[in-house]
């Protein structure tokens, strides 16, 4: 067994929680863009945790249309996750 598996298994943990939150934004921009039953528990739910998640990024676009403005700004919190998670994963796998 390698020396390194404790970092491993943090690094997949974090990559994996990347992929979990930017799963969650891409289904509030598809939930959103085929207009969901804004009523239904889960369609809220899904909303509520991409508000959250995408609370530093929400309303950061000026477009005149509100699908673009949800596009980007979901779009970038889903991409910056990814990003930064999987970097953070990567560089916990090399050391």
């Amino acid at each position: 067994m390698s020396r390194y598996s404790g970092s491993n298994q943090a690094g997949r943990a974090i990559a994996i929680v990347a992929d979990v939150m930017a799963f969650i934004l891409g289904l509030w921009i598809l939930m959103y863009l085929l207009d969901a039953n804004s009523t239904n528990d889960f369609v809220q739910f899904v909303h509520d945790a991409a508000r959250w998640l995408a609370g530093w990024s929400h309303d950061l676009f000026t477009f005149d249309e509100q699908w673009a403005r949800v596009v980007a700004g979901y779009g970038l919190a889903a991409v910056v996750y990814l990003f930064v998670g999987h970097a953070i994963a990567n560089r916990m796998h090399r050391h």
